[in-house]
């Protein structure tokens, strides 16, 4: 694992095309760059191939708890090349980003994504309960990054940046 740089745009954007069927991550990962955005990227080397064999992106949110913004970011995309799945990649991905990103101070970590997956890692819906989102439902998740410290008081809105409103338009 390794903060991605700028010599990795093209392998991530190509990545993220393999990965999923549409290019909608691949455009989301480009406008969060150019919005700046972007919080962190990181990313895995096939050793024997030079390729990357996954990629993992954390973008800036705009979290309100008591009318008091605190830090939170959202997890997304999360990619790893099809030869890699099932071998733990995306797992230590995401694992690693969010290490970082308690360490840095952020306090909450949200995912849009598949529960049975993301569980693991103590993303819960319940968690993100009572937020004012577009999202919201059973796959909106989100995570405490400061030992399980939830800030206490009334849940506001939960911002995800401007690029994730393009998602599934045709430009």
């Amino acid at each position: 694992m390794r903060p991605a740089t700028g010599g990795d745009v093209a392998a991530i954007d190509a990545l993220l095309r393999r990965a999923f069927p549409a290019e909608d991550e691949a455009r989301l990962v480009q406008r969060l760059c150019i919005d700046g955005d972007m919080v962190l990227t990181l990313v895995a080397d096939d050793e024997e191939t030079g390729a990357l064999a996954g990629m993992v992106a954390f973008s800036r949110m705009e979290v309100e708890i008591a009318g008091k913004a605190i830090a939170a970011v959202a997890l997304a995309p999360l990619a790893v090349d099809k030869a890699w799945r099932q071998q733990g990649v995306g797992e230590a991905l995401v694992q690693a980003g969010i290490a970082q990103l308690g360490a840095a101070g952020a306090m909450l970590c949200f995912v849009l994504g598949e529960p049975g997956y993301y569980e693991r890692f103590g993303f819960a819906a319940e968690w993100a309960q009572g937020f004012a989102s577009p999202y919201a439902g059973e796959y909106l998740m989100a995570l405490p990054l400061q030992g399980g410290a939830m800030p206490c008081g009334v849940r506001g809105a939960a911002t995800h940046a401007p690029a994730f409103a393009q998602l599934g338009r045709v430009e």
